[in-house]
């Protein structure tokens, strides 16, 4: 049976190996089997699914004649980047060809002078601040996984980070960007420029998700670095004080490059895995705010914070200017998901967005949705813009156990919009959460949404069943990955 089922496979994808190769050569195009369980899942490794075949591009041109390929022989097609995406968003389906921009990593132009650069998707988001760093510049979005996701992806999916409550998500720093469309046509969306004429397509295009095509040039803004940065750690005796300390900074008027969360349980998992010293283990909650501009104004604006946070309960309040200590301050909220993996075999982490004056609140909710299901939940969030990352701990090799965190995540996600949130802040709808959209969208809403897909996208090859709720309900979902499970069962 093993031996007639990949016959019949190699059989039905040789022609278009042929043709793939042609474009890519013979190394750019991925077809065993072991090879493919590479691709078969992103960084939400609970949804997994082998690709047809894996291609490897270097150029624009290459790109759009493996998309043409696809659209020729009606192929789906999914585009992935580094693969740590949260949602399910470069996830194959199945019979697809994977696009994968590994290998395109090269900066394309810097322009120093006009605060921009172009680079490749595949390029590291980390490594275009490196580029510009020793001109004093830098990239400011910065997803925790900033040394190993990409550009490509962060486009993808609208990425966010630490310094996204200052100075916005991808979206407020791409320009402009040179993409291939599911027909496989090349464009050019936007510019050099701040602003161009005529319909924002950069806006449309930003956060699509893979379903409008693939960016294989994207030029970016760069910032800058400021003359003064400083990082104050405040810790408090609850996590509704902590909130309310992040609403009062707000409200005076101070915007911070970035305010972030800790509850105990990650405060203690983050010291036991990267031994910091610097978190208090006690205490049920720690805030960091960073402060950035002119030296004057950080000296003026680190008095207001610490006041505002003893106002509202802070115990003990650290503060560091020099780098070392800022980024040892940083490492701990960085590492916070992969320390998360030390206390629990498996966590499922959700990305919903609430209003800042509803933390204390939603944080209580979640409390109470963890008991009820009995599963530990670990908060770890953008407290600046309200972006919360529960991370739900939990065992896969229990029965029914991912089921039930399922359920769990989309009780937080359904708690988020129905307190004036959203179902994500900066991780994307994917397959993890497009069912859920009907929660927050009307027909009407979706069905627009359809119409601009539509256009880029009329056969619905690029990453079909993501960002939109196909299949229907989280059940017929949760059906098709049981298949999907047995099916692989059947193979081996």
């Amino acid at each position: 049976m093993l031996r007639s089922f990949f016959s019949s496979t190699q059989d039905k994808w040789q022609p278009i190996i042929k043709q793939l190769e042609s474009v890519v050569g013979k190394d750019g195009v991925v077809r065993r089997k072991e090879e493919l369980l590479t691709y078969e899942c992103d960084g939400l490794a609970s949804y997994r699914q082998r690709p047809g075949l894996v291609v490897l591009p270097r150029t624009t041109e290459e790109i759009a004649a493996a998309i043409k390929i696809c659209h020729d022989n009606d192929i789906p097609w999914v585009a992935r980047g580094a693969g740590t995406g949260l949602s399910g968003g470069a996830l194959p389906v199945e019979d697809c060809v994977l696009i994968v921009t590994a290998r395109m990593r090269q900066v394309l132009d810097i322009d120093l002078a006009n605060h921009r650069i172009t680079v490749q998707p595949g390029i590291i988001n980390n490594w275009v601040t490196q580029t510009v760093s020793g001109a004093g510049f830098y990239y400011a979005p910065d997803p925790s996984s900033q040394i190993i996701c990409s550009i490509g992806g962060n486009v993808a999916e609208n990425s966010g980070g630490v310094h996204c409550l200052k100075y916005g998500v991808t979206t407020n720093h791409v320009l402009g960007l040179k993409i291939v469309t599911a027909e496989g046509k090349i464009m050019d969306l936007g510019g050099k420029v701040p602003e161009m004429p005529g319909y924002d397509l950069t806006g449309v295009f930003v956060g699509s998700e893979g379903t409008l095509g693939i960016a294989t040039e994207v030029t970016l803004r760069i910032l800058k670095r400021p003359e003064s940065v400083c990082v104050i750690l405040a810790d408090f005796p609850s996590i509704a004080q902590s909130g309310a300390a992040v609403a009062g900074v707000i409200s005076s008027g101070i915007i911070p490059a970035g305010m972030e969360i800790m509850d105990r349980l990650t405060i203690n998992a983050v010291e036991d895995t990267v031994a910091l010293g610097c978190y208090p283990r006690d205490a049920e909650a720690v805030l960091l705010v960073e402060l950035d501009g002119l030296a004057v104004e950080v000296a003026a604006n680190k008095k207001k914070v610490a006041e505002i946070c003893r106002a509202n309960g802070a115990r003990d309040i650290t503060t560091a200017s020099d780098e070392a200590t800022r980024m040892k301050l940083w490492k701990g909220r960085k590492a916070a998901f992969a320390a998360a993996g030390h206390i629990s075999p498996d966590y499922f982490v959700q990305d919903g967005v609430i209003p800042r004056t509803k933390l204390a609140e939603v944080l209580k909710e979640i409390n109470q949705l963890s008991d009820r299901f009995g599963y530990k939940i670990a908060n770890v969030f953008h407290a600046g813009d309200g972006n919360l990352h529960p991370l739900i701990m939990y065992d896969n090799s229990v029965e029914g156990a991912f089921a039930d965190v399922e359920e769990l995540g989309g009780e937080i996600l359904k708690l988020c919009v129905e307190s004036g949130g959203s179902l994500s802040g900066e991780h994307g709808i994917g397959a993890d959460k497009n069912c859920y959209m009907p929660y927050m969208y009307n027909a009407t809403d979706l069905e627009t949404m359809g119409y601009v897909r539509d256009s880029f996208n009329p056969k619905g090859l690029a990453n079909p069943g993501k960002l939109f709720p196909t299949p229907r309900t989280c059940g017929e979902r949760a059906n098709a990955q049981k298949m999907a499970k047995v099916k692989d069962a059947e193979l081996f």
